[in-house]
């Protein structure tokens, strides 16, 4: 069974840092990465990155603050959020797809100005 266990969100002050980490059991995944979605807004892509961590793709709004990273041995996909802004308020959910598509129960990330 697959499971995607999210951890690492909370409240920071703008300009401030976070460290998202996603642990992933039941398969191999092709893709992981993270998605968000503020209130009232539609879920948005926020970073992938491919099974060995070759191919990362990121969101024009996080390039240069935010960094995908995996530790393939564990299975787990980090978020590493810097200079972080109001705007990044949203909750962040793990995703990974392998013939299907999964989802974490998303972690709430509050940054304040």
């Amino acid at each position: 069974q697959v499971q995607l266990v999210e951890s690492g969100g909370g409240l920071v002050q703008a300009g401030g840092s976070l460290r998202l980490s996603c642990a992933a059991s039941g398969s191999i995944f092709s893709i992981m990465g993270w998605y968000r979605q503020a209130p009232g807004k539609e879920r948005e892509l926020v970073a992938t990155i491919s099974t060995n961590g070759d191919k990362i793709n990121y969101a024009d709004s996080v390039k240069g603050r935010f960094t995908i990273s995996k530790d393939i041995a564990k299975n787990t996909v980090f978020l590493t959020m810097n200079s972080l802004k109001p705007e990044d308020t949203a909750v962040y959910y793990c995703y990974a797809r392998h013939s299907f598509h999964y989802w974490g129960q998303g972690t709430q990330v509050t940054v304040s100005s």
